[in-house]
């Protein structure tokens, strides 16, 4: 099987983003956003889905954490989309429930090659550390954008912030997961045979 990585460099005004990614990894993480939570949410999506990332950003967060929390998301679905190359051989579809104490997640993937994000965590709170919840959101909206994938999210229940959105970041990983892994065929699992 030909080695499924991409190295992305996004380089803008706001941001300046080296990230390298191996799907068929272990998990293992070396991230600097600049943002603790974000470092946090990428680390949990890196183990939980065994994808190996290494990411470095150099953001402008004495602005605010927007365009350093969306620049990583859209370099890591673009790394994602280059790594699955045609999408051949590929499950596509992903599902995975997650809990978190108290908190629980769904998440359902298709990389379908076609970008849309449902997204419903329902965080009350303004940030969690230096991240605002509203980027939470956001991060798996881009994400969607450039990996070309139809992502569902929502937690269903869960009363602390903080874990309602690790435990998203959780579900996601383990559907990204399933979706991304191999099935042994050399099919493009399409009926236009195409993704």
């Amino acid at each position: 099987m030909t080695a499924r990585t991409a190295t992305i460099e996004r380089l803008t005004t706001e941001t300046q983003i080296e990230l390298s990614l191996t799907i068929d990894g272990t998990g293992e993480a070396k991230i600097n956003t600049g943002i603790g939570f974000l470092n946090h949410l990428l680390g949990t999506l890196a183990r939980h889905s065994r994808f190996d990332l290494q990411l470095d950003c150099r953001g402008d967060v004495n602005v605010d954490d927007h365009h350093s929390a969306e620049d990583c998301a859209l370099a890591l679905g673009a790394a994602l989309d280059t790594a699955l190359g045609d999408r051949r051989g590929i499950n596509r579809f992903g599902w995975a429930y997650a809990p978190l104490d108290e908190a629980l997640a769904r998440a359902v993937v298709d990389l379908s090659g076609r970008p849309c994000a449902a997204v419903k965590l329902d965080l009350v709170r303004d940030t969690i550390g230096d991240l605002a919840c509203e980027n939470v959101t956001h991060l798996i909206q881009s994400l969607a954008m450039t990996s070309r994938a139809a992502i569902h999210v929502d937690v269903l229940k869960g009363e602390n912030d903080h874990h309602r959105a690790e435990a998203a970041f959780k579900a996601l990983a383990l559907a990204l997961r399933q979706a991304a892994a191999t099935d042994g065929s050399s099919d493009i699992p399409s009926t236009k045979g195409v993704l």
